[in-house]
C-alpha cells in the first residue's frame, strides 16, 4: 500500500518547476517572476481547504490481476499508444517480413500491425483475458499463454521480437532481454517500447479500480535508461536506435472540483490545477522510450 495525497502531488510539481528554474532551464528571462509566482501559488495551495482533506491508501496490484481488471478498457483511450505507435512503426517499416514474436502482446495491437506488414506472428502474454481479446482482434495469429522470463518458444525461432509497454512491470530487465536474445535468429531484431522513467517519476502508472471501487496502481518499476542498455548488451544485442517521444499533455481546463472528483484514478489530472508549474516541470520530458536492438 502507498499513501497518495493531492496536495503532495501539487507541491511536487511546484518543486520540479522551481528546481528547473533554479538551474536556469526556465530561459525566458522571467526567472524571478516565475519563482515568486510559484512561491505564492504554494501558499495558496496550502491554504486551500479543498486540498486539506485526507489522501487515499492505494494498493499496488500485481500485473496479472491489474491487467485482468484493465483488459476490457485497455484499448482506449490510451495516451501511451499515441506516444509509442509512430516511433515503433518507423522502425518496423524498415524490417523485412519474417517470423515475429509479439511478447506481452496484450490485446493484439502490435500483433495486428506486424501481421499487416506480412510477418508470421506469434503473440505471448501472461493474461488469459488479454489473450482472449487478442484472438478476436487478430484471428490469423497464434497466441500463447506465457511469461516474459520464460518464453514458450525454442531457441533461434524468430526474426523479430516486439515488446510494448510491459517491461516496466518487471523488477529486472536482464531476464526478459536474455529471453528475447535466446529466441532470435542471427541478425534478428528487438523493438521495445516502454514508459519513460521520467514519466513514471511523475506518477504515470497504470491505474485501476477494484470490484468495490477502491483505486489501485499496477506495480511498475522505474528503470533508468542505462538499465535497458546494460541488459541488452549483456544479452549480446547491439544497439541500433533509441527514441524518446515527447507528447504534449493537453486537455480542456478543469475546475478544482472536477480534478478532485477524478484524481484517485488519474492522479496526473491534478497537474491541471498548476498549469504554469506543470508547463515548466514537464518541458521536453519524454513520455515513452523506444529501443531497437539487433542480434549479431
Amino acid at each position: 500500500m502507498t499513501y497518495e495525497h493531492p496536495l503532495a502531488y501539487l507541491l511536487a510539481m511546484e518543486g520540479l518547476a522551481l528546481l528547473r528554474a533554479f538551474t536556469g532551464e526556465h530561459a525566458d528571462g522571467e526567472g524571478r517572476r516565475f519563482t515568486e509566482e510559484r512561491l505564492a501559488e504554494i501558499r495558496r495551495l496550502l491554504d486551500d481547504e479543498r486540498l486539506a482533506g485526507p489522501g487515499v491508501e492505494v494498493e499496488r496490484v500485481d500485473p496479472g490481476t491489474g491487467y485482468r481488471i484493465w483488459s476490457a478498457g485497455y484499448d482506449g483511450p490510451n495516451a501511451a499508444f499515441a506516444a509509442d505507435t509512430p516511433a515503433v512503426a518507423a522502425i518496423l517499416d524498415k524490417i523485412p517480413p519474417g517470423d515475429a514474436l509479439d511478447a506481452a502482446c496484450g490485446t493484439g495491437r502490435v500483433a495486428a500491425a506486424l501481421a499487416g506488414r506480412g510477418h508470421r506472428v506469434i503473440g505471448v502474454d501472461g493474461s488469459p483475458d488479454m489473450l482472449a481479446l487478442a484472438r478476436d482482434r487478430v484471428p490469423g495469429v497464434e497466441f500463447r499463454l506465457g511469461d516474459l522470463t520464460a518464453l514458450p518458444l525454442p531457441d533461434g525461432s524468430v526474426d523479430l521480437v516486439t515488446c510494448s509497454l510491459a517491461l516496466t512491470h518487471l523488477p529486472a530487465l536482464g531476464p526478459p532481454l536474455a529471453e528475447f536474445a535466446r529466441v532470435l535468429r542471427p541478425g534478428g531484431h528487438v523493438v521495445i517500447s516502454d514508459m519513460h522513467p521520467e514519466s513514471l517519476a511523475r506518477g504515470f502508472v497504470p491505474t485501476i479500480r477494484d470490484a468495490v471501487g477502491r483505486p489501485g496502481r499496477i506495480a511498475s518499476h522505474r528503470h533508468p535508461l542505462g538499465d535497458y542498455l546494460r541488459a541488452a548488451l549483456a544479452a549480446g544485442l547491439q544497439l541500433r536506435a533509441c527514441e524518446e517521444p515527447r507528447v504534449a499533455k493537453e486537455g480542456p481546463p478543469l475546475t478544482v472540483a472536477e480534478v478532485l472528483e477524478k484524481w484517485e484514478v488519474w492522479p496526473w489530472a491534478l497537474a491541471a490545477l498548476v498549469p504554469e508549474a506543470t508547463r515548466v516541470a514537464d518541458a521536453n520530458v519524454p513520455s515513452i522510450v523506444v529501443w531497437h536492438f539487433q542480434a549479431p
